[in-house]
């Protein structure tokens, strides 16, 4: 896997201290033009300064970063089903942000834990992000039992819970087979091959862009606050797609290449050279563990 990332601050950075330095020749102009040498000794100093109080873009990351999609729900079973058969309805009643694991999914997130536990020290997450639906929610709670459960995470680790992870939002198409939505929106099934998922926004939905703008959003203020922190994420097969289309400064086309993510799978990052490289992408291994 080519060695690509983002730096998250750096730029942010770099466009405060432009315009920093911008007003102060502004401010200046003559002096500069009269006394170019004590220019050079005065800029020379304010860089001290700004270097001094800047953090550095490495001290801006966490040390690892590892995503995840929850285990298989019960929508991922009957959606299987439906589009088996080409049924246009499934029998799912309850909000998106309400659908809860299937057993074969909690079976995954007790997997998730083990291989959490078996990690390195310096990899094993102390830190987890996680999307509020249920589905993630369970997730995240399972694996950290057994993570817990095998000595290998306090017992008390926290779980932060943040929107910007939640899935896609498909607005009208919410829990439409693909035959429904030929059948029911054929307008829309045609606007969204026309338009590609990255851009394809359903009316009440989001786009894969949309979804990019969250995520991105999201990694500034993890970078924030977990420095130097191994750090999991639980979240969704659309926000880790995107987390990896923002990391890896993705094209469109490379992006629409990539295969779907799998319930349960591991994804990671390393922090080097100031930003997060890629170091494994959609592994599931680890889920034959506990398999009869």
């Amino acid at each position: 896997m080519a060695e690509l990332g983002t730096t998250l601050n750096g730029q942010h950075q770099s466009t405060q201290s432009q315009h920093h330095h911008a007003t102060t020749q502004g401010q200046h102009g003559t002096a500069q033009a009269q006394h170019g040498t004590g220019h050079g000794q005065h800029t020379g100093g304010h860089g001290q300064h700004a270097a001094a109080h800047r953090p550095s873009t490495a001290g801006r990351l966490p040390s690892v970063l590892i995503a995840t999609r929850h285990g298989e729900s019960t929508a991922n079973v009957e959606f299987q089903l439906a589009e088996a058969v080409g049924a246009l309805s499934v029998p799912i009643s309850c909000r998106d942000a309400d659908i809860p694991l299937s057993l074969n999914g909690r079976r995954q997130a007790q997997a998730l834990g083990h291989w959490w536990a078996a990690l390195p020290s310096a990899d094993r997450p102390r830190s987890v992000w996680c999307s509020p639906y249920a589905r993630t929610a369970e997730t995240a709670r399972i694996a950290l039992a057994q993570a817990a459960g095998l000595g290998a995470v306090p017992v008390t680790l926290a779980v932060r819970y943040d929107e910007r992870l939640r899935d896609r939002e498909l607005g009208v198409l919410e829990m439409l087979p693909k035959a429904a939505i030929e059948a029911k929106h054929p307008e829309e099934a045609a606007r969204r091959r026309k338009m590609g998922e990255l851009y394809y926004r359903p009316p009440g939905g989001e786009s894969w862009a949309d979804v990019a703008l969250r995520v991105r959003s999201l990694l500034r203020d993890l970078c924030e606050e977990e420095a130097g922190r191994p750090v999991l994420l639980v979240a969704h097969d659309c926000t880790v797609l995107m987390l990896r289309y923002a990391l890896d400064r993705l094209t469109e086309e490379q992006l629409t290449a990539l295969g779907p993510v799998h319930n349960c799978s591991t994804s990671l990052w390393r922090a080097q050279d100031g930003r997060l490289r890629p170091d494994g992408w959609n592994g599931v291994g680890h889920l034959a563990f506990g398999e009869d």
